[in-house]
């Protein structure tokens, strides 16, 4: 009954686009929430452990890049082949689709295990790099080594959750994240106040939780309820597979992996212009807005099977109606969102410190990072379709634009020009995103009309 159930709602072509949405978006937005909150719900312990609170949750903060990082290549792999798995299973090609699957899996393996010696022999040179200073690194370094110890289970559980999704099983993906997070939640205190580990404990309470997440996604992925299993003779890369996959999840690699960069020219550049306190802005900041986009991309994700499997089986009529409530929820959301951080900024300060130094400086510069957040919904709308729909070029194009044409040589620029050097590392955030946005507009409004 329960396999009959799961099918039925994976019916990407047939189910009324409202609703099919409604039902993968929800789960996808939920799944989102609950994932950020591994990392959310460690700073939101941290930046209150007495005495030491300001300067570990700044030091946790620098790890931000090498943890991005490890994301970044689970997006490489995973986004690029959930929806060429997706336009094979429109295709009705559902053995190819699990090739895809096979040969994911071992790209994870691998990459996992490349990520984990790299950044154990090299991590604490490389976060001095990212902006710690010798105040923070002590906790930096700490939490760095605990946590690229679970590399491989970030991997796994990131990457395969894609392919759950992907069927159109969104409420499995979600328990995949809901289960680890939970964990983490439950863990967290005990390990850092419990049992007086600190800036260790939290990371040792996020690769524990990673790992339980893992083990859930696989027993899903080798088990009876899924359409796409994992298969041992599948597992053997094979190019004409690995090759789109990689070239189509180049675009979400380079949203990710330059997310990493960015933040590194941040911190670099706002402890040079306003010393700790405005790198722990940053990591205010950096949380506000990986919380607050959970929304948008939990859309985006719902999305995407709905428009692969579509394009993939023919039906632009499904394509275009798909996008455009895509679209008009996503801006609604966003709305909402700016006109939060323009008004009521210390609502989400107050969740990370009680330092009321901390707290003024960053009221100020959330107004400033969060002014463009009202274009987001176009960006994530029109970048993520291009995705969906296998238009790797563009995709490619778009994600450096943003970041790594505009947003990086505009951080260290702007200083240069502006009386206020710690305003014009800040304002180079929105001046890339009202020019980034335009552009997505003007190439996405003409893949539309081939969709015709």
């Amino acid at each position: 009954m329960e396999t009959i159930k799961q099918k039925k709602d994976a019916d990407l072509g047939n189910a009324p686009i409202g609703r099919l949405l409604l039902n993968l978006a929800l789960p996808a937005i939920v799944a989102q929430v609950i994932n950020v909150l591994y990392n959310m719900v460690d700073r939101m312990y941290i930046g209150h452990i007495d005495h030491v609170g300001p300067d570990a949750l700044t030091g946790v903060g620098v790890t931000m890049p090498i943890i991005m990082c490890i994301s970044a290549f689970a997006a490489l792999v995973s986004m690029g082949g959930a929806p060429q798995a997706s336009i094979h299973m429109g295709k009705g090609e559902m053995k190819d689709a699990e090739k895809i699957l096979g040969n994911c899996t071992s790209m994870l393996l691998m990459i996992a295990a490349a990520l984990t010696v790299l950044f154990l022999g090299f991590g604490r040179p490389i976060l001095l790099m990212f902006g710690a200073s010798e105040q923070t690194i002590p906790y930096a370094w700490a939490y760095m080594q605990i946590y690229v110890c679970g590399t491989i289970f970030v991997q796994m559980a990131l990457g395969l959750n894609a392919f759950i999704n992907a069927q159109g099983f969104a409420k499995i993906g979600m328990m995949t994240v809901a289960i680890g997070a939970v964990c983490n939640i439950i863990l967290d205190p005990v390990f850092i106040f419990g049992l007086h580990m600190g800036v260790r404990g939290a990371a040792l309470a996020t690769v524990i939780s990673q790992g339980v997440s893992c083990i859930w996604i696989l027993r899903f992925l080798t088990g009876k309820k899924t359409l796409l299993k994992i298969r041992r003779q599948n597992l053997r890369l094979e190019r004409r597979f690995t090759g789109p996959c990689l070239a189509l999840g180049l675009a979400p690699f380079i949203m990710q992996f330059t997310e990493s960069a960015l933040f590194v020219s941040f911190n670099t550049n706002l402890l040079k212009y306003g010393g700790d306190i405005a790198v722990g802005s940053m990591t205010i900041l950096s949380s506000v807005m990986q919380f607050s986009m959970l929304p948008l991309q939990g859309l985006t994700q719902g999305a995407q099977p709905i428009i692969s499997f579509n394009y993939g089986a023919g039906n632009l009529t499904r394509v275009r109606k798909a996008f455009l409530l895509l679209l008009k929820s996503s801006s609604c959301y966003a709305a909402i969102l700016w006109l939060l951080c323009m008004f009521t900024p210390r609502l989400f300060i107050g969740i990370f410190t009680s330092d009321a130094a901390l707290t003024e400086f960053t009221v100020w510069s959330l107004r400033i990072y969060m002014a463009a957040s009202l274009l987001f919904s176009v960006q994530l709308s029109c970048q993520q379709t291009f995705i969906a729909l296998g238009n790797a070029k563009t995709s490619v194009f778009l994600a450096l634009l943003r970041k790594v044409l505009l947003l990086i040589p505009l951080i260290f620029l702007l200083p240069h020009f502006m009386a206020n050097q710690v305003l014009a590392v800040f304002i180079a955030e929105p001046i890339s995103d009202v020019i980034a946005v335009s552009t997505t507009a003007i190439l996405f409004s003409r893949q539309y009309k081939k969709l015709r």
